[in-house]
């Protein structure tokens, strides 16, 4: 029964991946401020879309991985874009796409004391777009048969590669987790500080907070490991994760 489970996580995940990285090539999504200038406010909402689609995902329960712990993986993100912008056509020179895909490679090591740390990166394929960040989180209760275990994350996030733009994140969130078997599911709150800057004439910085909300669960077939999550802010974005992991 377990290995047809796992069998069937691989190919869902290899079908996933797959399909979306199809639409990211189809979708050409390179980022040229320079083809239309952007009002202020236009740069104001487009920093604020982008950094919520580069902001650092936490795709892991509040449980610690333990001091021995690992992860390794890739994971998906398709990032719904608001309808009616003028910003997304400006910056990229067409019609805006439906949503924004975003591959990334994540890596996740489980130390002493709770503490868990991470690192992800990301180079969105038929675009100029790529982006990099970090994670600390820190289990304040780590669970048991009884207890549901609650976490505390920092995080960060950079965009790279595009010329006169640069977008930076720094996240916050809480987080609580219970397994159940194999599968573990898990919900959080937190806020996503966005700074965006443009070296182009008649734009200015702009400093945007983001409230959030996540729900997702992991599924443990070991070695592989699956995870679903959804975040809501003010775009929703959806994100399935498959890992190596112990």
């Amino acid at each position: 029964m377990m290995d047809k489970i796992r069998r069937g996580v691989v190919v869902f995940v290899f079908f996933m991946v797959s399909h979306f990285t199809g639409v990211a090539l189809a979708a050409n999504v390179d980022i040229d401020l320079t083809t239309q200038l952007l009002t202020q406010q236009e740069f104001r909402d487009f920093s604020s879309e982008v950094g919520l689609a580069i902001a650092y995902l936490p795709l892991s329960p509040a449980e610690p991985l333990g001091p021995l712990g690992f992860d390794v993986g890739i994971k998906v993100t398709s990032v719904d874009i608001r309808d009616g912008n003028t910003y997304w056509q400006k910056a990229t020179g067409a019609n805006p796409p439906n949503m924004l895909v975003i591959p990334k490679i994540q890596v996740q090591k489980g130390l002493p004391f709770g503490i868990d740390v991470g690192a992800m990166y990301s180079k969105v394929p038929s675009s100029n777009v790529s982006l990099y960040g970090g994670e600390v989180k820190w289990a304040i209760v780590s669970g048991n048969i009884a207890l549901p275990a609650i976490a505390l994350r920092g995080s960060y996030s950079k965009l790279k590669g595009v010329d006169h733009l640069s977008i930076q994140t720094i996240g916050a969130d809480l987080s609580v987790s219970k397994g159940i078997a194999f599968i573990t599911p898990y919900a959080g709150i937190g806020q996503v500080w966005i700074k965006g800057a443009s070296d182009l004439p008649g734009l200015g910085s702009e400093q945007i907070r983001n409230n959030k909300a996540f729900v997702g669960a992991k599924i443990t077939l070991l070695p592989l490991n699956f995870v679903v999550e959804a975040d809501f802010s003010d775009i929703p974005m959806y994100t399935g994760r498959l890992n190596i992991g112990f």
